[in-house]
């Protein structure tokens, strides 16, 4: 079943004029994957603790919206040099702001686990 936020607006007085927008978390998981994509010390996206999300499969972003306000987990492969907590820190406030200012869900907490480093053509 697609869980997904249901966000009204208009003259809410009026009920007749209320407008409702329905955001399925696949979206807002797109939205997050392209904001991590974008941090620079991000080597990939990766794949989540199966433990996390049981019995889900396996997934590099997932998103629990309840009451219009989301849970945003992001699995990341990091680049060598790259200090992890920075790298975390810009995630949390990309996706967050990127979230919030394209679908209008309130996100509470943006959790970051880090997989792996990438130490590229040295490694």
């Amino acid at each position: 079943m697609k869980k997904e936020a249901v966000l009204y607006y208009g003259n809410q007085k009026n009920s007749d004029s209320v407008n409702s927008l329905h955001i399925s978390e696949e979206v807002v998981a797109t939205v997050a994957k392209l904001a991590t994509s974008e941090i620079e010390g991000v080597s990939a996206l990766a794949l989540l603790p199966a433990a996390l999300f049981p019995p889900a499969p396996p997934k590099t972003v997932e998103v629990k919206v309840a009451d219009n306000v989301a849970v945003i987990h992001v699995g990341i492969n990091i680049k060598y040099g790259y200090k992890v907590t920075d790298v975390a820190l810009r995630i949390q406030n990309s996706v967050k702001s990127a979230v919030q200012s394209m679908t209008g869900i309130t996100v509470d907490k943006v959790n970051v686990s880090v997989a792996g480093i990438d130490f590229g053509e040295n490694g």
